[in-house]
């Protein structure tokens, strides 16, 4: 993990300066002259090599200064975990959408497997996945923001509703108040972002899960369940689902990391006042100390997102245990 976030750090911290454009250019007014143009440069340490910039910055970061931001002039940790939660909880919202449309489809699938049933959900799945998300965010403002208009589509949530939370997990933070005025409200907002980035995901686990479960359900012990009665239904539910479901968990942890990278494009869409959203701000006005502290906090969720999926999957797989 130390390796993957030390050559994460070097690669953004170099390309981000290779890069043509100048922040402090950006940030003076026409009639600045040389002379505040070296006083900026040596204030956010541009007037040295890249090396010694490097190493500035990662001694910083090593006791938790990531820097101050070029563009909104604030501490640049604070700004990200102002915005991670809206992020951590849209991400949160589409990966359980997603495994609730992939997972019944899948099931469906198994369960009416060779009928036109599962054909029709293979050309579902084939459609959903061949359509990346941000188009799927089009399409969904488009129907049920312009066309249909039952759900916000923009921002996170309505600014004249009350909001006496001490935290920045909205969503979390309204169930356990009892606030279901604002639940409703967040979630208003944040269904059809969670939806374009759910549904290719659920795609890919309803095509993996009943691979698996069509492999499954041939097995001997399926065999005997339906020996001693049980339904089709019973049978992939009871007996072959929590076999068949570990390929598709493994998949799943892999796919959610690149779904919170997937809200970088989603949230502009939507206007989300989320992490992603920032991140392109960040890059347009050259913020290089907020694009660096955003990417490696990106990479940090990843690699704890992986080392997450492999102690799950050791946990309900007892071969890997044993061995």
């Amino acid at each position: 993990m130390l390796i993957t976030l030390f050559g994460v750090a070097v690669v953004v911290f170099v390309v981000i300066r290779v890069a043509p454009g100048d922040p402090i250019a950006m940030m003076l007014p026409p009639g600045a002259t040389d002379a505040d143009i070296a006083r900026l440069r040596g204030l956010y340490g541009l007037d040295k090599t890249i090396v010694q910039q490097f190493f500035i910055w990662l001694s910083g970061v090593l006791q938790g200064n990531f820097g101050t931001s070029i563009s909104l002039r604030q501490d640049v940790l604070g700004l990200v975990f102002n915005r991670l939660p809206a992020t951590l909880e849209l991400a949160v919202t589409a990966l359980l959408m997603a495994v609730a449309i992939g997972g019944t489809a899948a099931i469906l699938g198994a369960r009416e497997r060779g009928t036109a049933v599962e054909a029709g959900i293979d050309i579902a799945s084939g459609t959903a996945l061949s359509i990346p998300d941000f188009l799927w965010g089009l399409v969904l403002i488009l129907l049920f923001g312009v066309l249909i208009p039952v759900f916000d589509i923009s921002g996170r949530v309505s600014p004249q509703l009350d909001l006496p939370f001490v935290t920045q997990f909205y969503l979390f933070e309204s169930i356990l108040r009892l606030r279901f005025d604002v639940t409703r409200d967040l979630m208003s907002h944040m269904v059809l972002p969670a939806l374009a980035l759910a549904l290719p995901l659920a795609a890919i686990i309803s095509q993996l899960l009943k691979m698996s479960l069509k492999e499954v359900i041939t097995l001997d012990y399926v065999t005997l369940a339906r020996v001693k009665g049980f339904s089709e239904t019973q049978v992939i539910l009871r007996e072959a689902l929590k076999n068949a479901a570990l390929p598709t968990l493994t998949l799943v942890g892999v796919q959610f990391t690149f779904l919170i990278g997937g809200t970088v494009i989603v949230e502009r869409l939507f206007s989300y006042e989320g992490l992603g959203n920032m991140a392109i701000d960040a890059v347009i006005n050259r913020d290089l100390p907020l694009i660096q502290g955003i990417v490696l906090v990106f990479a940090l969720l990843f690699v704890l997102i992986n080392l997450s999926v492999d102690m799950m999957y050791a946990l309900l797989n007892p071969r890997l245990r044993h061995g």
